[in-house]
């Protein structure tokens, strides 16, 4: 069996995903700035700082495939960004090159196209519009993993993460919804698919209301089992608690896109 890195394992999603890989892929190597507070005597775990390549180069040792969802995961200050996502996104991308790591599923975000409007529908092949730092962040990796895969030959896959949880939590929620077991399935299409090269795939259930025409992962096998709209009375019912945000309410990317917001509303909005 392959040897499978995930690093971010302390963090939302990383936890999750410590119970659901296991069955997929024993041999997982975990990796976070600290251990998990509940990590089990079967778990094998080695600490890591994005920021230091040396660090990283010497976690990818042995490693046959990595599913990047370490960094800095919500808005932050550029430093915050730079040192994890920046910095950190290229020492990955790097250390797994120096020691031959055959591929890489690289956690991106909608943030990374937050600014487009809710009424358009999109694909993969859109140009970026993020919404924020954390958004440019994803940007470059995106960048970094098309370089690497171009120029050293790196199989990789990118997936613009939307909500991940047990089940949508509000409105917004309801198009870009992802359930723990769905994203399985796409890191498990990242680390196996014999025709993956550089992908880039939206990281969502079987959403009704999507902004997202998803149809490059359904060409590569992916069939989500969460629906959204399942779940539509709990995310109206939560919905109705939140106050109007004018900006994040018209734009894909919520409040990301309205957090510092000072802009020209008629020209970003005719733009989209």
């Amino acid at each position: 069996m392959p040897r499978i890195l995930m690093t971010g394992a302390s963090g939302g999603i990383g936890t999750s995903l410590r119970k659901l890989l296991p069955p997929i892929y024993p041999d997982l190597l975990l990796s976070d700035l600290r251990a998990p507070a509940d990590l089990s005597s079967q778990e094998t775990f080695k600490a890591a700082d994005l920021a230091d390549l040396a660090q990283v180069e010497a976690l990818c040792e042995g490693v046959d495939g990595i599913i990047h969802f370490g960094g800095y995961s919500v808005e932050g200050s550029w430093n915050d960004i730079l040192q994890a996502n920046i910095i950190g996104g290229y020492n990955l991308f790097e250390a797994a090159r120096r020691k031959r790591v055959k591929r890489i599923v690289f956690a991106s975000s909608n943030h990374a196209v937050g600014f487009y409007p809710r009424h358009r529908k999109i694909d993969n092949d859109v140009q970026p519009r993020p919404d924020g730092r954390y958004g440019v962040s994803k940007v470059f990796g995106e960048a970094l993993g098309s370089l690497y895969a171009d120029k050293h030959g790196l199989k990789v896959t990118c997936i613009r993460i939307g909500n991940f949880g047990d089940k949508p939590l509000d409105r917004r929620r309801l198009s870009i919804w992802l359930k723990p077991e769905d994203l399985v399935q796409l890191c498990r299409i990242g680390l196996e698919h014999p025709d993956i090269y550089f992908e880039v795939l939206y990281g969502a259930s079987l959403n009704e209301r999507a902004w997202w025409d998803n149809q490059r992962a359904y060409d590569l096998g992916y069939r989500p089992t969460g629906r959204a709209e399942d779940f539509r009375e709990h995310a109206f019912a939560e919905q109705a608690k939140l106050p109007a945000d004018p900006i994040g309410d018209y734009f894909q990317g919520g409040a990301f896109c309205s957090t510092e917001f000072d802009g020209d509303t008629s020209r970003i909005i005719d733009w989209g």
